[in-house]
């Protein structure tokens, strides 16, 4: 190990930094996050560096370094481009017993900056010993994706309640697995959904009773998104590593599903036409029936639960049956299938506005608005309605939308087996009838279309006219 890591409580201390440019302002303002108190010096202040000590108390001194600046001061750190003067600075910092820093010369170092992720009062430091930086940088940005900015908030909660939880429990082992049930159950999940109250009344009476136990289970409604496992979202995630029983629908990629939690009891409850393998209100008794048992369900949903999802529904008999949720919404497939297919839902020269409809209603049938989906410098989104594709055109350009308008049909948007197909109204069910493309599949109808020749960036599946 070259160096031992440590973490300096800086409040109202005194730290001396040598050097007015951009690295000085860098560390400048790492140092006040710590609530630093700094004395800088240097011949020449950026502005906003100037400024910026002005306004957190500090003291600037225009002129030259002298070692007796270092009195008092618990830590240095020297951000000049003068290799003499940080050679200086090292030697009479050491000199006097006070750590030094001279930015990117380890050798003049006897500590250094770690890349930091910050969840406050949880903070984590990744250091290469001054080797490399970046790569520092690189491993902080992965743990910066796997680390709730709600383990802030947990950690405050936490040392909220750690003298009692102290007073109740007499040994350090009944403390350890007292709070490792806390950090791992629904306390730490109110935390996470913002619910700060609900959790903090909840860890009350879980200390009250003597332990901590999860009575009654969740359900994440989670958004998978169109089937690019890198488009969920960071909480989807999360979510998905700790869930016990997932229950999944027909649009989730397998390469989403494997991001799931192992061990998880994995329960499909897919729906094509005609074939519901289980019927809705069988999936939301199901919901409920894991949740009384004190399961953590994620009902894994393909784009976003809350569009053509059947969310509310879902969440309707959760709510009446008294089981807590959270909603994790995900990239809908109109936004992420129009992306990757390179056409943009809107546009100043073509559209102003977008319709998501679905192409299915609920009683089956595909009476739509169509006066309300045929206004000019609008695109059109149907969602399920390839196989009402002929009623759609027929039904737009009976009411006045032309029949050039351009048409793309997007099947498995995101996906490496993405296909594009653009056309017209009047041509595009004669295209299909051809092409073959299979579900799932977006049809997009609008001027906005005539743009995926020269957008499109995402796989080689475009269908020529």
């Amino acid at each position: 190990m070259d160096y031992l890591p440590l973490f300096f409580d800086l409040r109202e201390r005194e730290v001396l930094l040598i050097g007015g440019g951009a690295v000085a302002l860098r560390k400048a303002r790492l140092l006040l996050r710590a609530g630093a108190r700094i004395t800088l010096v240097s011949h020449r202040v950026l502005p906003e560096l100037e400024t910026l000590l002005e306004l957190n108390r500090g003291l600037v001194i225009i002129g030259e370094y002298h070692p007796e600046l270092l009195a008092g001061k618990v830590l240095a750190v020297a951000a000049t481009d003068d290799d003499r003067l940080n050679e200086r600075v090292h030697f009479d910092a050491s000199e006097q017993n006070v750590p030094v820093n001279v930015v990117d010369t380890p050798a003049l170092c006897t500590f250094v900056f770690p890349a930091i992720v910050d969840r406050s009062p949880i903070v984590i430091g990744i250091s290469s010993a001054g080797r490399s930086p970046v790569l520092a940088r690189l491993l902080r940005a992965k743990l910066e994706s796997w680390i709730p900015t709600g383990y802030g908030r947990l950690g405050q909660l936490v040392g909220r309640f750690r003298d009692r939880v102290k007073a109740r429990f007499g040994s350090v082992e009944e403390r350890r697995l007292f709070w490792e049930a806390v950090l791992q159950g629904p306390v730490a999940e109110r935390v996470f959904a913002g619910q700060e109250g609900a959790a903090e009344a909840l860890l009350e009476q879980q200390i009250e009773q003597g332990r901590a136990r999860r009575p009654v289970g969740e359900v994440y409604l989670v958004g998978a998104g169109p089937g690019d496992p890198e488009l969920l979202t960071f909480k989807a995630l999360r979510l998905m590593q700790q869930a016990d029983v997932v229950l999944y629908d027909r649009l989730v990629s397998p390469e989403v599903l494997e991001l799931c939690r192992r061990d998880a009891d994995r329960v499909y409850v897919g729906k094509q036409r005609d074939n519901h393998v289980v019927p809705q209100e069988g999936i939301n008794q199901l919901l409920i029936d894991y949740a009384r048992a004190g399961k953590r369900v994620v009902r894994l949903k393909g784009g976003d639960p809350f569009i053509f999802g059947r969310g509310g529904e879902e969440l309707a008999r959760l709510k009446q049956a008294g089981i807590p949720f959270q909603v994790v919404p995900g990239i809908t497939a109109a936004s992420a299938c129009s992306t990757y297919a390179g056409i943009p839902l809107t546009h100043r020269d073509y559209a102003q506005s977008v319709k998501f409809v679905t192409g299915q209603l609920k009683n089956r049938t595909s009476e739509l608005d169509f006066a309300e989906l045929v206004h000019p410098n609008q695109t059109i989104v149907f969602y399920m309605g390839l196989h009402t594709l002929e009623r759609l055109c027929d039904g737009l350009i009976r009411h006045g939308k032309p029949a050039a308008t351009p048409v793309a049909i997007v099947s498995k948007g995101t996906a490496r087996e993405q296909r594009v197909l653009t056309g017209t109204l009047d041509t595009i069910v004669a295209q299909q009838a051809e092409a073959q493309l299979p579900p799932p599949s977006l049809v997009i109808v609008g001027e906005v279309v005539a743009l995926q020749p020269q957008l499109s960036w995402f796989g080689e599946g475009e269908i020529p006219v």
